[in-house]
């Protein structure tokens, strides 16, 4: 696909979050990421409000595993909690995705090259990530680096398909849906032969306002152009 990239992403914890578990201050990892954890490690290997990261498959190369912990979460009015986290644990997955520009942004036209982005990007993932990987939550550190997406042996390579219920996609924000508001988004992902294969965001036909929000300003005096950019790091600056 055009303007695509394929990577693999590990780490020794992960923890996608069922917003459902947060209500008694203990946290439950769904068993494979969401669409929103997703978008979130690739925008870590190169941002731009310009484009729009699109996530396409996943690859889960390792067998799904839990492991619960005692942590003692910030009591900010003191106090001695001790809750349970259940994180998923020897996590590596494979991930196919690919950007757009953004239409809600026109006025970022004069960042829209398509070349040089994918140049960056491309740059960018090799580096391992222009910031700090992280596999849902802070405390779990992960990494990234080039891929092809169909080679290796996957744990479920010959599993013909896994339902994993009713989960969250990911978060509509304003400045990629030109509405002032914030939305979730829900839906029933399957994994077949070891793949999960994700509908775009607005293809989401559960979706639910969470709050108001109002679209962020961007403009040439806070907005480095990917030809200004490539042509810093061609220089050798860094990432």
């Amino acid at each position: 696909m055009r303007n695509s990239i394929e990577f693999e992403v590990y780490g020794k914890y992960a923890l996608f979050t069922d917003p459902l578990t947060k209500m008694g201050g203990e946290k439950l990892s769904y068993q494979i990421p969401t669409y929103q954890a997703l978008k979130g490690i690739v925008e870590s290997i190169y941002w731009k409000p310009t484009i729009l990261m699109i996530i396409d498959d996943l690859r889960v190369m390792n067998p799904i595993k839990m492991e619960s912990k005692g942590v003692r979460p910030i009591e900010y009015n003191g106090g001695n909690t001790l809750a349970n986290y259940t994180y998923l644990r020897d996590v590596r997955y494979k991930v196919r995705a690919h950007f757009i520009f953004n239409p809600h942004r026109p006025d970022l036209a004069f960042d829209r090259n398509e070349h040089k982005h994918h140049n960056i990007l491309k740059r960018s993932l090799k580096a391992g990530g222009r910031r700090d990987i992280f596999l849902g939550a802070r405390e779990c550190q992960g990494y990234v680096e080039p891929c092809v997406f169909e080679e290796g042996e996957g744990y479920y390579d010959q599993t013909e398909e896994v339902y994993f219920g009713t989960m969250v996609h990911g978060i509509n924000y304003p400045d990629e849906t030109g509405r002032n508001e914030m939305e979730v988004r829900l839906w029933n992902p399957v994994m077949k032969n070891g793949v999960i294969h994700f509908i775009r965001p607005d293809e989401c036909k559960l979706v639910r306002r969470v709050a108001e929000m109002e679209m962020k300003a961007f403009t040439k005096d806070n907005v480095e152009s990917a030809d200004v950019l490539l042509k810093e790091l061609e220089r050798g600056g860094e990432l």
